[in-house]
């Protein structure tokens, strides 16, 4: 079984412990890289492109209220570049406003979840996303996509 490399882009510390402690137990889960602003995680990604050696997250857990560039500048720049645009993207934010979810999904962003605020609720989430987005559905094998060039 193939490990997922998940790339959460969070700034809010106890959302990103609650997340870390939710994926501590995964079967799926290879490694958890957090960065805690949009900025970051653009360099991130495109330092990732630069290095042969370097292997793309298999999926994306992204916020949209986010220091330096939000979250849907992220996603649009990772949803307008030709070797990213293949990655899955989560919207994972407190926000509930429907401009943010009708702009998400216009920046092809592959789902929109709100962040519960008992804790236990958004650790049965972190379960549900893993289980549907690691375990059941298909995504792209990195090993056959050029990422390089």
């Amino acid at each position: 079984m193939e490990k997922f490399s998940v790339l959460l882009v969070e700034d809010n510390e106890g959302d990103i412990l609650l997340t870390k402690e939710a994926l501590e137990s995964s079967r799926y889960i290879g490694q958890l890289t957090t960065l805690r602003n949009g900025q970051a995680a653009i360099d991130y990604l495109e330092n990732t492109l630069e290095d042969r050696n370097a292997t793309l997250p298999g999926i994306i857990l992204l916020d949209i209220n986010l220091p330096k560039k939000n979250g849907l500048e992220v996603l649009q720049f990772i949803k307008t570049h030709d070797k990213l645009k293949h990655l899955p993207v989560l919207m994972l934010t407190t926000s509930s406003a429907e401009k943010d979810i009708m702009t998400s999904y216009q920046n092809h962003a592959n789902c929109f979840i709100s962040k519960p605020i008992q804790i236990d609720d958004f650790m049965e989430l972190i379960s549900k996303v893993e289980e549907f987005w690691l375990n059941t559905v298909a995504i792209p094998n990195r090993k056959n996509i050029s990422f390089h060039g």
